[in-house]
Parts: C-alpha cells; structure tokens; sequence
C-alpha cells in the first residue's frame, strides 16, 4: 500500500513539473508583456511631463517679453512727456538748476549762468 500511494505521488509531482513546465513560459511572455507596457507608459508620461514644463517656460517667457515691451512703451512715454514739459521752459529749468545748486552745499564754486547763458568762469570770494 505504502508503495501505491508513493508511486501516485511521484506521479503527481510528475505531472504537476510537466503542467508548471507548460505553465510558466507563456506566464513569462505575459509578464514581460505588461512590462514593456509599463515602461512605456512611463516613458510617455515622462515626455507628457517634458513637454508641459517647456510649454510653461514659453508661456512665462512670452508674458516676460510682453511685460518688459509694456515698461518701455512707458518709459519712452514717460521720456517724451517730460521732454516736451522742459522744452521752451525756462523758468522750470532755472528752477531745477537753483535747487541742484542747494543739493551741492560745501562745493568750492557754484556756476551760475548770466542773461547770455554763459556762466562767470571765475569769481572771487
């Protein structure tokens, strides 16, 4: 009796070797199968990722450029205003030249100009 049940046994190990020999390789192509599907997977989201970082840089960069076109437009502007307030200004610009002149204290000689717009080169104390 003992010999039967050890000879079934040994049979059904052997045939369960046989059935794992016939199970595993295509378990193996199955796992190498979704594998490769999760890497690539990965790959595309990791380019999804590349690609909408540099779009975020090209926007960023655009609103930079048009911000720094919108400073200038009113810097020139700014420029332009000012220029046209001191042309044909006189008594502005005296007055201008009068208070830098009030700025500078302690400065050995002050230039004041004359009716001809020239200034007195040298005065003595």
């Amino acid at each position: 009796m003992k010999k039967i049940i050890l000879i079934c046994l040994t049979s059904q190990m052997i045939s369960s070797c046989a059935f794992v020999g016939v199970f595993i390789p295509p378990v193996k192509a199955w796992v190498a199968e979704w594998d490769g599907r999760a890497e690539l997977a990965q790959a595309d989201f990791s380019k999804q990722v590349q690609v909408q970082e540099a779009k975020g840089k090209e926007e960023a960069a655009t609103y930079l450029a048009n911000a720094e076109i919108a400073r200038a437009r009113g810097v020139a502007e700014a420029n332009k205003i000012i220029g046209d307030s001191l042309r044909n200004n006189e008594a502005y610009l005296r007055w201008l030249y009068i208070d830098g002149i009030k700025e500078h204290k302690g400065s050995e000689r002050i230039y004041i100009p004359t009716e001809a717009g020239m200034p007195i080169l040298e005065a003595r104390k």
